[in-house]
């Protein structure tokens, strides 16, 4: 009988596991379509009140009523946003 000796060093097996969970948290993300309200909010880590006041009547913020609830396609939302943010004093 053969006896295997296994060594792991800790620290890139760390690195291995956050790049692969970055990786699958960015592929998550671009499955993302639409968001809605809640998400908005989680994504900005503002208040509803606060969107309001500050950039949803922006004409170029992208949003679409859909019945009673607003959707926000993801990609165009980001964008905007990063350019929003960026033109803030």
């Amino acid at each position: 009988m053969t006896m295997v000796d296994i060594k792991l060093n800790e620290d890139e097996m760390k690195q291995l596991y956050i790049k692969k969970l970055d990786e699958y948290i960015h592929k998550i993300n671009l499955e993302t379509t639409f968001w809605d309200t809640k998400e908005l909010q989680r994504q900005t880590c503002m208040s509803w009140n606060t969107i309001l006041k500050t950039f949803f009547y922006d004409p170029g913020f992208p949003k679409y009523k859909v019945g009673r609830t607003w959707k926000f396609p993801a990609e165009e939302t980001k964008k905007f946003l990063l350019t929003w943010l960026k033109e803030q004093k």
